[in-house]
């Protein structure tokens, strides 16, 4: 049994943690319902397209043509990526810039993989979802407002942490889902704030967790080509940039010949931050459940098209990719989706509930208060 001083002390982390976070957690989780339908509802709202059904073709065009094609509708601007979706496979999605460095993309075309034929342009900076994404990710201010969503994810789970050290033991004594509608208001909204705060414990804990890994990307990835990268490529450190690059499309498949039983996910261009001013970078992923969210690099060299190098994505690097897809519920199809949205509003209840308790609150001391509770619960 806590002592008092004890339950003063996690009481008071509780208190704090929750009412310093609730706030940006409530917005994180508003923000995060159609996020986890990302794709469905730029879908349905005509910002993505889907190829058209072509029965018999099964012939694929050269990534050369589809580059050429990208290249012909902006000639003043650089092809800095070509992307395939695994759900997609009859598609090349390109992204262009006005330079390799550009932070921001200038253009972001989808191609049929099967005739070469232009299909969408995707609109960049607009509409609901690239609001509510920007809302969710940094609130529109850069890495700084992405760090400090990230310590709003830890400060989420030391309350999580704190509440079930000081309510666990109290509501042990009365039976698993009391919810008192007979007492007063507060007390019913009590119940229920500790109830769903329980059932959704271990999912709040894993989208918290996953979120603060998620807003250290940049860092991450940073510290990645730093030392790995940098690793790679560090017989070219003193070559002049690629001037003539070599096919696109012989990149592609000596990536795919050098980790065989994996396809591509993203190829980097020379220059860009994923890339060298000397090398392709192919990104390749794995055909099981895990793999398929983990990249494998292969570095081609884009004057010659030679093999240079590849090697496995360190430590922190992997849990950064785990913890992406499984922040919005992107592992298991749509029926995980709907699980992950039903959680999501039941976070939702739980952080508006916590609000309604603090303002509602009485100046009882915390002893006197899990005391009643506590002797409420043994009452028969």
């Amino acid at each position: 049994m806590l002592s008092s001083s004890a339950i003063r002390r996690w009481y008071w982390v509780h208190k704090w943690t929750s009412l310093v976070s609730t706030l940006f957690l409530l917005m994180l989780c508003i923000t995060g319902l159609p996020l986890i339908f990302y794709h469905e509802i730029d879908h349905a709202t005509g910002y993505s397209v889907e190829p058209p059904e072509l029965p018999g073709v099964t012939s694929r065009v050269s990534l050369d043509e589809i580059v050429s094609a990208a290249r012909a509708k902006r000639p003043q601007d650089v092809v800095t990526f070509v992307l395939r979706d695994p759900d997609e496979p009859e598609a090349w999605f390109v992204s262009m810039a006005e330079t390799p460095q550009s932070p921001d993309s200038s253009a972001f075309y989808m191609f049929d993989a099967r005739t070469g034929d232009f299909l969408h342009e995707y609109p960049l900076n607009q509409g609901f979802m690239n609001f509510m994404f920007r809302l969710h990710y940094d609130m529109f201010t850069g890495l700084p407002g992405t760090l400090f969503l990230g310590f709003m994810g830890l400060l989420l789970a030391a309350s999580l942490v704190s509440g079930t050290v000081v309510y666990g033991p109290f509501m042990r004594k009365l039976p698993f889902g009391t919810v008192r509608h007979g007492r007063s208001s507060r007390l019913k909204w009590l119940d229920l704030h500790n109830l769903l705060g329980i059932a959704t414990l271990i999912w709040l804990l894993t989208v918290g967790v996953t979120g603060v890994i998620n807003t250290l990307a940049i860092p991450i990835l940073g510290v990645w080509q730093q030392t790995e990268m940098s690793e790679m490529t560090a017989k070219y450190k003193n070559e002049p940039a690629v001037q003539h690059l070599s096919s696109a499309d012989d990149a592609v498949k000596k990536a795919l010949a050098t980790v065989p039983g994996t396809e591509l996910s993203f190829m980097a261009f020379p220059g860009t931050n994923f890339s060298s001013p000397h090398h392709y970078v192919a990104f390749m992923y794995g055909a099981t459940p895990l793999t398929s969210k983990l990249l494998t690099p292969v570095l081609i060299d884009a004057s010659t098209g030679e093999f240079i190098d590849s090697r496995s994505l360190p430590w922190y690097v992997k849990a950064l990719l785990v913890s992406q897809p499984l922040h919005f519920g992107d592992y298991g199809g749509m029926v995980l989706k709907i699980l992950w949205a039903l959680l999501d509003v039941l976070a939702i209840v739980v952080l508006g509930s916590g609000v309604y308790l603090w303002i509602k609150k009485r100046n009882v001391p915390i002893e006197a208060r899990l005391g009643a509770l506590a002797a409420e619960g043994a009452a028969p």
